[in-house]
């Protein structure tokens, strides 16, 4: 079966809604059509001409959640340049560290990051852009800020009568090319930028297309973190491949305002991560549904179906009362909370896939969903478990097929012990396979982390700053209640009195929470110290059993 190019979804969505709205600033006034954003996407390629950037040249994106993000990655795209996706959220000095690592030419970027980094650190740089406006900010040279200040005249020069349909000519011939740098993890040790090719791209979308096809107005929000694959790929590039409306949440996801804009928004599809439904659920429903008459009525014959129902259409309501898919990703959900879901018949799934899979590996529409499963390996890919009885002894989940990255840029090393000899991808997760091909998942034995709002967290780039500070000889940092706790042993002999200086070691530990969370990004903020009483237990290669520790 050949695999279609994400962008001929794109171009034939984009001819045969040329006047209906592509996307949206939710609180903002930017917005597109279909016919604007070919526009908008050709003014770019006019821009990438004019600074000298050729196919296969970096382009860096990093800002918040808007229109304009959208509408730059996929210019980069539709112009052969490879994009690169940085989180906002990283420090300045980590964000110059991925453009440099990258070496990206050019860098698309937001107020708020626009602040914390300097362009003269960034040696590769040929022009900083500012999103909001597409104004330029830094230019290399002079060259550089002329050709730029020429990008209106080149264009109107080369579309005199108005860009329209008939000049599109998106590129389909390049399955095989890097597409996209994603970068795991931030400027500790040796970054891992994930190389995605169109191939990985167009095999998520040619799914998610075929396996849920768009209806006529059905709307979608952006508001997981648009440099993350989930939030890319089925927040953005799926819905306007098929011709949704997506409205991007441009404000932190807060309770309120996530409520107030699936009010507004009214969207056909929900991703998430469990956390945000785990609070609604236990927050709304289980107080409700555990009061003595109601946990009768509840599991009543008869009666518990009426009953079902209703707390059942009160959710949809709450989620804007369009919803059909709610997909869940990123972590196992609560036990108690599926059970709640499934029992009331709520249109939930949760997915599992991974950055270095663009990102699906696994899926299944809610109706055909297995209770606490992943879903099944999707077409285009194989699973295997690790395992000599892979039905019931777990064991590493390794997949192969066209969703897996070409590797880690500039990085061999990872490369490699990423993949078994045979080719085919180590996932790091443990898992076993039923007699119907559905996955479940039995642990993961990578050490991420997820914060509420989506964000991975690594707790080893948080364990190497913490350990650099004052009577800090080793680290765990912990995930508790969704709160990051670092526990530290504190060797004795480190506790001289130049170094305290007439403090305790427990206001030392004070003093190094506010020291740490200075160089860290809002989402893996540290909340406090524990000190334990003994160095960590080991495994004979010196690494610490993480397991050990909660």
């Amino acid at each position: 079966m050949e695999l279609k190019h994400y962008l001929s979804y794109l171009q034939n969505t984009i001819t045969n809604k040329w006047s209906d709205l592509a996307m949206k600033d939710l609180d903002g006034a930017t917005q597109y059509t279909y016919g604007e954003l070919a526009a908008q996407i050709a003014r770019l390629h006019t821009t990438f001409r004019l600074l000298g950037i050729k196919e296969g040249d970096k382009i860096a994106l990093c800002g918040r959640n808007c229109s304009n993000w959208g509408v730059t990655f996929l210019a980069v795209e539709t112009y052969k340049a490879v994009a690169v996706s940085i989180l906002p959220d990283f420090t300045g000095e980590g964000v110059e560290a991925l453009v440099n690592h990258s070496e990206a030419k050019m860098l698309y970027t937001g107020p708020n990051v626009l602040k914390k980094i300097d362009a003269k650190n960034m040696p590769c740089l040929k022009a900083l852009v500012y999103m909001d406006d597409f104004s330029l900010q830094f230019a290399a040279d002079e060259a550089t800020e002329k050709a730029y200040a020429g990008v209106d005249a080149a264009f109107a020069a080369e579309y005199p009568q108005g860009y329209s349909a008939k000049d599109m000519n998106y590129p389909t011939d390049n399955h095989d090319e890097l597409a996209l740098l994603n970068y795991t993890s931030g400027s500790t040790g040796n970054p891992k930028g994930v190389m995605l090719t169109h191939k990985n791209l167009s095999g998520n979308i040619d799914f998610a297309v075929k396996k849920i096809p768009h209806k006529p107005g059905d709307k979608v929000m952006s508001m997981l973190p648009i440099a993350h694959m989930f939030g890319l790929m089925f927040e953005f590039l799926y819905q306007v491949c098929d011709g949704a409306e997506v409205y991007f949440l441009t404000k932190a996801p807060t309770p309120s305002t996530l409520m107030k804009a699936f009010a507004q928004v009214h969207p056909f599809m929900i991703l998430t991560v469990p956390l945000v439904i785990e609070k609604i659920i236990k927050g709304k429903v289980l107080p409700v549904i555990k009061k003595p008459v109601m946990k009768v009525l509840w599991n009543t014959p008869l009666i518990k179906k009426l009953i079902h129902k209703k707390v059942r259409n009160t959710l949809l309501t709450a989620f804007g009362g369009n919803l059909r898919y709610l997909i869940i990703g990123g972590a196992a959900l609560n036990e108690e909370v599926e059970t709640c879901m499934k029992q009331m018949n709520f249109p939930y799934c949760v997915g599992y896939g991974m950055t270095e899979c663009a990102p699906l590996i696994s899926y299944e529409d809610w109706d055909k969903y297995a209770y606490r499963s992943c879903g099944r390996i999707i077409p285009g890919m194989q699973i295997r478990i690790d395992s000599e009885d892979p039905t019931k002894k777990e064991g590493e989940v390794q997949v192969y097929g066209v969703n897996v990255m070409k590797g880690y840029y500039k990085n061999e090393q990872a490369t490699k012990e990423t993949f078994t000899k045979d080719g085919w991808m180590r996932t790091g997760d443990l898992g076993i396979l039923d007699k119907d091909g559905n996955l479940f998942l039995r642990g993961r034995s990578k050490n991420m982390l997820l914060s509420p709002n989506g964000q991975n967290i690594y707790p080893e780039e948080i364990e190497d700053k913490l350990n650099s500070l004052p009577l800090v000889t080793e680290s765990v940092v912990v995930d508790r209640e969704h709160k990051l706790v670092a526990l530290v042993y504190s060797d004795p002999s480190l506790a001289k009195p130049e170094v305290l200086q007439g403090k305790t070691v427990e206001e030392v530990m004070k003093e190094n929470v506010v020291k740490l969370n200075k160089m860290l990004p809002n989402y893996s903020q540290v909340i406090a110290i524990e000190l334990v009483e003994k160095e960590f237990e080991k495994t004979p290669k010196r690494s610490i059993k993480r397991f050990m520790y909660k």
